[in-house]
């Protein structure tokens, strides 16, 4: 192998939107912040959830619902 073409592999710290903080070996260095992580991901944790903002979620099931005789 070449010498000085790899990046450093150091260990960085993550902080995650719910709060979580862990440390994980990375060529990225410094502190980075994550939006979501496997504590607080839907597939992870088996909770869905729904955020529906300006009743998005509403509207859809008005729009498409099927009509009853």
């Amino acid at each position: 192998m070449k010498a000085e073409i790899h990046p450093q592999y150091t260990e960085t710290k993550f902080h995650c939107a719910c709060g979580a903080d862990f440390e994980i070996g990375s060529t990225m260095s410094g502190e980075i912040k994550l939006e979501i992580c496997s504590n607080c991901h839907p597939l992870f944790t088996g909770k869905e959830k729904l955020v529906d903002t300006e009743g998005r979620i509403e509207r859809f099931k008005k729009k498409y619902q099927k009509a009853t005789p």
